[in-house]
């Protein structure tokens, strides 16, 4: 198949941007991926336009359960934000272009700073369901890199952004992760860090599959994030990454994995989530 024009991605992704603008004159600061079950989190944004992604322009538009599929803009804590409610994957038959096309469309709308979620598979034996954990990198196993094909330095906005060859040795910011488990620590709970593996699904993974990512580095596997992260970091946006453990991965436990358990897993941990973004977003738009 041959490779979309840049100059279409570019101009499909202004044309989405320009939409947005036309419907709220709001200037996100900031931008927020909200993962399986995390949705609610939406509800905190205040003076919210909330925007269905099938009004948007060349927005691709979500299958699974648990991403209901709407952009939100408003405040929160008095910072504008940019809030997606849920993302589309790969494995739903969407190109990566597609998958991170919202992804181009926040960049263009001026985003400074990007916090990623995602519920995610405990390979690390030390987490428990439930927990919350800091992404500080990740692996790459989907087979596929969203920035493949031809360059557009026009979604380079912020300053050394939208080079062809484009540095990922701190993909996820050490100084937000740092912001992040301090204030996990005040508000009375520890925050761990762990690398995050991307599988490209949507079957989840086998016991053998989990040991040889155990022996690779991976503490966490999941089916999204990375290459939100890859097009994020190609125009210049500082990442904050969160895991949320909605089930031990394949072996762990001897029990089977079932999706109505991640959704249940993320809607129990919504009060401590909710409590550290909300905190978190006014300290990040500081920096």
């Amino acid at each position: 198949m041959a490779a979309v024009p840049t100059e279409d991605l570019y101009i499909r992704a202004r044309a989405a941007a320009e939409y947005i603008r036309r419907l709220s004159p709001l200037q996100p600061r900031l931008g927020l991926i909200l993962g399986s079950g995390l949705g609610d989190f939406a509800s905190k944004v205040e003076n919210a336009i909330t925007l269905p992604y099938s009004e948007i322009p060349h927005f691709p538009l979500s299958t699974v359960v648990g991403h209901s599929g709407h952009l939100l803009l408003g405040t929160i804590a008095g910072v504008p934000v940019a809030v997606m409610q849920g993302r589309v994957h790969a494995y739903e038959g969407y190109s990566m272009e597609q998958v991170t096309f919202p992804m181009r469309v926040l960049g263009l709308l001026g985003i400074k700073h990007l916090i990623v979620t995602n519920a995610a598979g405990g390979i690390n034996t030390g987490y428990g369901q439930g927990g919350i954990v800091a992404i500080s990198d990740h692996i790459n196993l989907t087979g596929q890199n969203a920035a493949v094909g031809p360059n557009e330095p026009r979604f380079g906005l912020l300053p050394g952004s939208g080079q062809r060859f484009f540095d990922m040795t701190q993909a996820y910011s050490p100084a937000l992760r740092q912001f992040a488990i301090a204030e996990a620590t005040k508000q009375g709970w520890e925050l761990p860090e762990g690398v995050y593996l991307a599988v490209l699904g949507p079957s989840y993974e086998t016991p053998a599959e989990i040991r040889a990512f155990r022996t690779l580095g991976a503490d966490l596997v999941g089916m999204s994030t990375v290459h939100e992260v890859i097009i994020a970091r190609h125009m210049g946006i500082e990442v904050l990454g969160l895991s949320v453990v909605t089930n031990m991965a394949a072996g762990v436990l001897d029990q089977p994995i079932d999706h109505e358990e991640v959704m249940e897993i993320g809607r129990r941990i919504a009060q401590r989530f909710t409590g550290l973004l909300t905190a978190l977003i006014p300290q990040i738009a500081a920096v």
